[in-house]
Order: C-alpha cells, then structure tokens, then sequence
C-alpha cells in the first residue's frame, strides 16, 4: 500500500460525487463524456484486478467505491441523454 495511491484515489473519490449530484440536480449532462468515464472506469477495473491478483490490501475498497462512482455517472449521461432526445424528437 502506498499513500501517494491511496491519496490519489480520495482526490479522485471526491469529484464523482460533485459530478453526480450535479446531474441530478440539473437533470443535464452537457460537458460530460461518456468515452473519457468509460476509459476512467477501465483504468478503475485494471486497478482492482492489480490489487486482487499481485497486492490485496485495503486500498481495494477506494478502487471499488470510485468505480461504482464513474459508473453512477456514466449511468446518469445515458439516462439523461435519453431524455432529451425524446423532447428534441417531440419539438
């Protein structure tokens, strides 16, 4: 384990929820893109499979939150992307 990793991973924890709750507050996802969450979400899953496979320590627990984190978010583009196509089709 290592305190720059585990650093690293709060910092990163803490802007997904900030992201979140700001989409279901606006109900918007303008600026956000799915193809840079998806890539965050592999590194996250190569991060977990390190940590089962070579090194298994605590630190697991921050990879897993942040990955069911970025997926919430990416969860939330899709569905609210969906929204508003079907409200530019019925314009």
């Amino acid at each position: 384990m290592s305190i720059f990793e585990t650093l690293m991973l709060v910092c990163f924890g803490v802007s997904w929820p900030i992201s979140i709750i700001k989409a279901l507050k606006t109900k918007t996802v303008a600026g956000k893109s799915p193809v840079f969450m998806i890539i965050v979400i592999s590194g996250y899953a190569s991060g977990i499979m390190h940590k089962l496979l070579y090194s298994h320590d605590w630190v697991t627990i921050l990879y897993v939150i942040n990955f069911i984190l970025v997926s919430t978010d990416l969860f939330l583009y899709f569905h609210y992307s969906k929204k508003i196509e079907t409200v530019n089709k019925n314009l």
